[in-house]
């Protein structure tokens, strides 16, 4: 087991193969439709039930109307049965590690929570460390 870099509790009985999903997000990555930025992302992340889901960024001629990789995931984590997502990685071009925009972390919140498990250039952290006081569902009832 290892801690999160913030020193809080262990991750996980088991480790998940944070090479693996990063193998998935690179996949992805490379079907991204990126021809106005040429800045490619794929996203990968493990489902609570055991599932990867991932997803591409998709740009579009009205640069507001692109699509995250996040939104990509998400997408298809609903599309396949929907679920919690429980490890998270991003990567770009290069497949080296990425770290979601505020607006996706917002995203990824909705669907994994604070115990979210990010893989950062730095290491390992929870969503709740990278998106302070978020706003939720919790907040609409």
């Amino acid at each position: 087991m290892t801690e999160t870099e913030s020193g809080s509790e262990p991750e996980s009985e088991t480790e998940p193969d944070w090479d693996a999903l990063r193998d998935a997000a690179r996949e992805a990555m490379s079907r991204s439709y990126a021809p106005y930025s040429g800045f490619p992302v794929g996203a990968a992340a493990l489902v609570d039930d055991g599932r990867t889901v991932s997803g591409c960024n998709v740009e579009n001629a009205s640069y507001g109307l692109g699509l995250c990789a996040e939104c990509g995931l998400v997408s298809q984590l609903q599309l396949t049965g929907g679920g919690r997502l429980t490890h998270f990685t991003c990567v770009d071009a290069k497949g080296e590690i990425l770290m979601p925009c505020g607006r996706c972390r917002q995203l990824l919140y909705e669907f994994g929570g604070a115990t979210l498990l990010l893989e950062t250039a730095a290491g390992i952290r929870t969503l709740g460390d990278m998106l302070p006081d978020p706003f939720g569902p919790e907040h609409l009832n």
